[in-house]
C-alpha cells in the first residue's frame, strides 16, 4: 500500500498518466476535478478557495479510507502548493503508507499547444487563461522533494511501467 500524488501544471497528463498508473500498480485513483463535478464544480473556471478546501477534506477522507482497507491510492491534482503535499505526507504517515510524489512536468510550450488543440476538439473541460496564468505563476515545483519525474512529451507505457516498478521498490522497504 502506498499513497502517490500526482503533481503537475494542468493539461501536463497528470489523469491520463494516473489512469495508467493505477492499472500497473494496481491503486485506486482519488480525482480532485471528479470530486469537484460532484460538487456542481469545474475547476478551470475558478473556484473559491473555501470550495477547495472542501474537497481537499473529502479527497482525504476517501484516501485515509482506502489505505485503511489496505488499498494503494493514488491522487490525482496538481500537488500545488507545497503545503497541499505536506497534508498528504501526513496522511500517508498517519495510515504507515509510503509517500511518492510523481511529478509530470510540461513545457511551457506544449501545455500550450494541448490547451488549444483542446479548445478544438472540447475532449475535456477548459481552462480559462486567467485561471492558467494565476495556476502557473503560484505552481510550486517540488524539487527539493525527491519526486519521480515525468516528463510530459515522454509520459508513454514504458515510463509508466518504470514508475510502477520504482514504487512497488520502495513499498517493499
Amino acid at each position: 500500500m502506498s499513497l502517490i500524488l500526482m503533481c503537475g501544471l494542468s493539461f501536463a497528463g497528470k489523469s491520463t498518466f494516473a489512469s495508467h498508473l493505477a492499472g500497473e500498480l494496481p491503486a485506486r485513483i482519488i480525482s480532485l476535478d471528479a470530486i469537484n463535478a460532484e460538487r456542481g464544480l469545474y475547476g478551470g473556471q475558478g473556484i473559491p478557495i473555501a470550495e477547495w478546501a472542501a474537497t481537499n477534506r473529502t479527497a482525504h477522507e476517501r484516501a485515509s479510507a482506502a489505505l485503511a482497507d489496505g488499498e494503494s491510492v493514488i491522487i490525482d491534482d496538481t500537488g500545488s502548493p507545497r503545503f497541499i503535499r505536506d497534508e498528504w505526507r501526513k496522511t500517508a504517515a498517519a495510515a504507515d503508507a509510503p509517500f511518492v510524489i510523481v511529478w509530470v512536468r510540461i513545457d511551457p510550450e506544449l501545455q500550450r499547444q494541448r490547451i488549444l488543440a483542446n479548445r478544438t476538439a472540447s475532449a475535456r473541460g477548459d481552462i480559462v487563461d486567467d485561471v492558467l496564468e494565476t495556476h502557473m505563476a503560484d505552481f510550486e515545483e517540488p524539487s527539493d522533494e525527491q519526486p519521480v519525474i515525468v516528463d510530459a512529451d515522454k509520459a508513454g507505457l514504458d515510463r509508466v511501467a518504470e514508475v510502477a516498478a520504482h514504487i512497488r521498490q520502495l513499498v517493499r522497504r
